[in-house]
């Protein structure tokens, strides 16, 4: 509760699925938005090979925080594998998805504490984020000469992305550049994203943040609420996939109609009288992922 005190906004951070996260957050949104704090949660679902009872869990605590916070955000670590190469092992898949979050809550904290050329207060972050409901999150970076329409178009068509951002009626934008940055590419920017809105009726805000060390490159946040109804539906209550069982693969010769196959050799049986081994499994704090890794650090 003193944590809570006095303060105008509450970013929640967790990994949904387990017992931390998912009973924690709803908990702490609950508390935050009765005190009177613009609360946002940023939210990771859990990967496919964690098993669909974790993505259960999961998905009734994504539906349960849904109630508690003016804008969630959901990011599916499986859309992480469009982003990560092959070789990538699992302690650095965990560590870039909640890089991911961090990326989130800095791209949106950053346009109202950060002084830009182009600034955004307080009270318009809350016009677009106040009882917005589910939103999306896009991430995109760019270098080179096309470096801001590279920027703006990844983060419109972010492999994070659940779903289009095409119809949002809330469009938060948020360019971190160096002060190489000219105004022809911020109109590029703000063209890309245009076409996904509908001028007439969608509240859009800009911000520029200038990096002394992002000389030659463009980030661009993009955070789009106010979806229709058809993306908010898949969004908050898409069912977990199952990954499809292997197939074993048919012997030669049935598949090229030659000889049958040679009957595989049996094994002999081990002693009634010894008893089977059991394999040891180490034990497994179901916990560690539900904190996210910059958090952990800190505490």
């Amino acid at each position: 509760m003193k944590a809570l005190e006095g303060a105008d906004m509450v970013f929640i951070t967790a990994g949904m699925g387990g017992g931390t996260g998912t009973g924690a957050a709803p908990v702490v949104a609950q508390l935050a938005k009765e005190m009177g704090a613009l609360t946002v949660a940023v939210v990771t679902k859990p990967f496919n090979f964690e098993g669909p009872r974790r993505m259960q869990i999961a998905e009734e605590g994504v539906a349960n925080l849904r109630e508690h916070v003016d804008t969630l955000i959901v990011i599916p670590n499986e859309r992480l594998l469009n982003v990560v190469e092959k070789r990538t092992t699992l302690v650095e898949a965990f560590r870039a998805a909640d890089d991911i979050l961090r990326q989130g809550v800095q791209g949106i904290s950053d346009i109202i504490t950060v002084p830009g050329l182009i600034n955004v207060d307080f009270a318009d972050v809350k016009t677009v984020m106040s009882d917005a409901g589910p939103a999306l999150m896009g991430i995109g970076h760019g270098s080179g000469e096309h470096r801001a329409r590279e920027a703006a178009e990844g983060a419109t068509n972010s492999p994070l992305l659940e779903t289009s951002i095409d119809g949002a009626q809330r469009v938060l934008i948020n360019v971190t550049s160096g002060p190489d940055m000219t105004l022809q590419e911020l109109s590029e920017v703000a063209a890309v994203i245009q076409t996904l809105c509908d001028l007439e009726t969608a509240h859009i805000i800009y911000g520029h943040v200038v990096d002394p060390k992002m000389e030659g490159e463009v980030k661009i946040t993009v955070l789009a609420a106010g979806l229709p109804a058809s993306s908010q539906v898949h969004l908050t209550e898409r069912p977990a996939q199952r990954p499809e069982p292997l197939r074993r693969p048919e012997p030669l010769g049935e598949r090229m109609g030659g000889v049958p196959p040679r009957p595989a050799e049996r094994t002999p049986a081990a002693p009634s009288g010894a008893p089977e081994r059991q394999p040891q499994q180490a034990p497994v704090n179901d916990t560690d992922y539900d904190i996210p890794t910059f958090l952990r650090r800190r505490s």
